[in-house]
């Protein structure tokens, strides 16, 4: 009996090895290595959805505790009047931390009993994730594209959370605002309006720089301005609690009713049904595309 559970212990070692080689190989996209940048905003659904935000940023804090090579830390944090967050910033750092997350993008939807409602009635809340690859200088410039300044709108705010008396009393945030397209980034984290706005420019060009991808353009000026506003225009996955439990994934089909243990950071199934549907999709495009310029 020793015997056999050490070679199911073995077993199950070398089948967690072949899932992360087999995910490192999907893992191919020009910013799937770099570190990521994860904003999570409340959207509809009152101080339910405050709350909802708040467990989705432990959620992401925990499924990183959960990977030894990942570092995370809270970048930014708006806190709500009575429960919750409005938002948070998660800078997360480590190998393939953005092309494992990127999937992520969307609305998340939770349906459960309200602990904010006194007659105890189900609610629905939503909230929004946004994650964008945190580029190195060299690959910016290997990319070789500015932003003219005259398309850039700049509006300051008063910055909250460490970093000294003269972060919370001078506007020192900064948020900047991509005039032909409507996509807008902020930046409060660091002690100067000067420096965050060199962290939400680099910002601002990762974000052009995935829809770029995205839609599949050639330049800047043709991305779509009404594909930008996606923050909840997406549903990618139900969270139910109430009347029963269970995740599931509305792109994928993934689902599982260890809705606990998805809350703990047990994301891994989501983000590898995510991969390899991604890389299905990819191949059966490739293969059409192939098949109608052979008939041509």
């Amino acid at each position: 009996e020793e015997f056999l559970a050490e070679a199911e212990a073995v077993l199950k070692r070398i089948d967690a090895d072949l899932e992360a080689w087999r995910l490192e190989a999907l893992l191919s996209g020009p910013y799937d290595a770099c570190d990521c940048r994860l904003l999570i905003t409340a959207g509809a659904g009152g101080t339910d959805a405050q709350d909802w935000a708040q467990m989705l940023l432990r959620m992401y804090e925990r499924w990183s505790a959960r990977h030894p090579g990942l570092k995370v830390r809270v970048v930014e944090r708006s806190d709500a009047e009575e429960a919750g967050i409005r938002s948070a910033e998660l800078e997360i750092s480590g190998r393939n931390a953005y092309g494992l997350l990127a999937g992520e993008k969307g609305t998340h939807r939770l349906v459960r009993v309200s602990p904010f409602n006194a007659q105890g009635k189900r609610q629905t809340s939503f909230a929004g994730v946004e994650p964008l690859p945190i580029l190195p200088d060299d690959m910016l410039e290997a990319e070789d594209f500015e932003i003219p300044e005259s398309d850039l709108m700049l509006s300051t705010m008063r910055s909250g959370g460490a970093g000294g008396q003269n972060v919370n009393k001078v506007e020192t945030g900064v948020r900047l605002t991509h005039a032909p397209t409507g996509i807008a980034v902020k930046s409060t984290q660091e002690r100067s309006q000067l420096m965050n706005r060199a962290v939400a420019l680099k910002l601002l060009k990762a974000k052009l720089l995935v829809i770029k991808r995205e839609q599949n353009v050639a330049t800047l000026k043709e991305i779509r301005g009404d594909a930008v506003d996606a923050n909840f225009g997406m549903q990618i996955r139900n969270y139910v609690l109430y009347p029963y439990k269970l995740v599931k994934d509305v792109r994928t089909g993934h689902e599982t009713p260890a809705t606990k243990d998805v809350l703990d950071g047990g994301l891994d199934g989501f983000i590898a049904a995510f991969l390899r549907d991604a890389y299905e999709k990819a191949e059966a495009e490739a293969t059409a595309a192939g098949a109608e310029w052979a008939e041509r």
